[in-house]
């Protein structure tokens, strides 16, 4: 019969708390910090971390992947136009082409392996954790404001749960339609913003793309929070663009720290 080794609830309540508050203490400094745990969010992690980048995703539901579980209409068959194929092929997602330039793959498949090669490129990830307001010093974004996502499910009379901070040089934006820090931004009249369009894939996903990076001082914009702020058409169910926008947001990150390790000196973890 199968035997497990005998082990406490104590060292089991140990070894979870220790663990995480060793690389919570890491990660209180990082280098960039993605709010937004969707395909562009994980896309931005694993390209900034396979460069060696110190990166930590701030989710506000306790799962991972945002849209990328479930295409349209509750049918988790996700679309891809191409050239999403590209990265499909990087992260080894299997998919089917169904006519020339429109491939599709499944939703679950897709999601885990995408999750997978983040982590396994370094990501660390809060989830249930809600982003509240941006750390804001000398005009620059440096920085979010975060506290437990139970928490503001409370009634407000017994909310008096103040949040942290964690520093960071840049942070991105991959909160979707909501675009919740830009918002953070816009009701103090730092930035102005539109909202997105009506439905018009063609001209959505290239334009998310085009207009991803940075628009405040140490804030960069990527996947839909893009159209809520340039006021882009929505683009529906397929992720080519929410793919290649996280690309994008990583690349311009990287010039952002490399750039700022040259002209003032700083240690970043750009590899």
């Amino acid at each position: 019969m199968l035997k497990f080794h005998p082990v406490s609830e104590a060292k089991i309540t140990r070894a979870i708390t220790s663990e995480f508050n060793n690389w919570f203490q890491e990660y209180i400094e990082s280098d960039v910090v993605i709010v937004g745990g969707g395909p562009s969010g994980l896309i931005a992690a694993y390209n900034l971390c396979k460069e060696g980048v110190k990166t930590l995703i701030i989710e506000s539901n306790n799962y991972i992947g945002g849209g990328f579980w479930i295409g349209g209409y509750l049918m988790n068959t996700l679309t891809f136009r191409a050239p999403g194929q590209k990265i499909l092929d990087e992260l080894h997602i299997p998919y089917k082409k169904v006519e020339e330039g429109l491939f599709i793959a499944d939703g679950p498949s897709a999601c885990s392996k995408l999750i997978s090669a983040a982590c396994d490129a370094g990501t660390k990830i809060l989830n249930m954790t809600k982003f509240d307001d941006v750390v804001y010093k000398n005009g620059r974004v440096c920085g979010v404001v975060i506290n437990w996502t139970p928490v503001s499910a409370l009634p407000r009379a017994i909310t008096c749960v103040d949040p942290v901070s964690i520093e960071s040089k840049i942070v991105i934006d991959a909160t979707g339609h909501d675009a919740h820090v830009c918002k953070s931004l816009a009701k103090r009249g730092l930035i102005k913003l539109l909202d997105f369009g009506p439905m018009d894939v063609e001209s959505s996903e290239d334009l998310v793309v085009e207009k991803t990076g940075e628009i405040f001082p140490g804030l960069i914009v990527c996947g839909m929070s893009v159209s809520t702020v340039f006021g882009v058409p929505r683009m529906g169910p397929t992720f080519s663009g929410m793919l290649f926008s996280g690309k994008k947001a990583a690349e311009e990150s990287i010039r952002i720290l490399k750039e700022s390790k040259i002209g003032k000196k700083e240690k970043v973890s750009v590899g």
